[in-house]
């Protein structure tokens, strides 16, 4: 299984979170967001990941990338953008050497399959903000394009990192035709009866782990490693 630990804002913790076993580290690019970090401070976290192997994301691209391209972390690095344009997207995915892209605002299919174009090498993710269980309608126009879904909780004025649950009993009969993310108020406390009542590919946590917006509680990222152990399966 996944997990992915969103909102990363500090080298220390970004590496400390790797050696916990998250396969997925977060990084906001949305300039409103409480944990927003520039391109370049995002590279220096990366820097400091783990590069003993490719990520499972970049094995299976391995035969596309160009000659020369050396293995990249192990830890896929995520880049969460809000209705941005396509070159600032290309822009800093470059500059961060981003592994995926999570498109976090309005994007349309069309914009999706735009940025497949530009960035084929790249994992496509898009976040989809379920309110009603109609919402869920959305997953067939973007599940064909993407390459993996992310269901997160509505809330009205802000755009992820809310501490609210979704109804994960209007969830158990999800089954896109992509990989599909839980998101939306885990923590180590609830994560055990989330995957209890749904069948992701992967989790993503943010705020569930956090002291304040952008600075990570190990002991909680510890604590949901230690629960995870107790999945089956895993």
């Amino acid at each position: 299984m996944r997990v992915k630990i969103c909102g990363i804002t500090q080298p220390d913790q970004g590496q400390a979170i790797a050696q916990l076993g998250a396969t997925a580290l977060g990084f906001i690019c949305v300039p409103a967001s409480p944990r927003y970090v520039k391109p370049d401070q995002i590279r220096a976290i990366v820097d400091h990941l783990p590069e003993d192997q490719l990520s499972a994301l970049q094995q299976d691209l391995k035969p596309a990338l160009k000659p020369g391209l050396k293995p990249g972390p192990k830890v896929d690095r995520i880049g969460v953008f809000t209705d941005a344009d396509l070159d600032g997207i290309g822009e800093t995915v470059a500059i961060a050497h981003l592994s995926a892209v999570q498109l976090h605002g309005t994007e349309s299919p069309q914009f999706c399959q735009q940025l497949r174009q530009r960035l084929p090498n790249v994992e496509i993710i898009k976040a989809l903000r379920i309110r009603d269980a109609a919402a869920l309608d959305q997953a067939a126009l973007y599940s064909e394009i993407v390459d993996t879904l992310l269901l997160d909780a509505y809330h009205p004025s802000l755009l992820g990192g809310t501490g609210k649950t979704l109804d994960w009993s209007s969830l158990q009969q999800f089954r896109p035709r992509c990989s599909w993310l839980l998101a939306g108020g885990l923590t180590p406390e609830n994560v055990l009866e989330a995957l209890h009542q749904v069948q992701p590919d992967g989790i993503d946590l943010s705020s569930g782990v956090e002291r304040s917006p952008g600075d990570k509680d190990l002991g909680k990222v510890a604590r949901l490693f230690q629960q995870l152990q107790l999945a089956s399966p895993l």
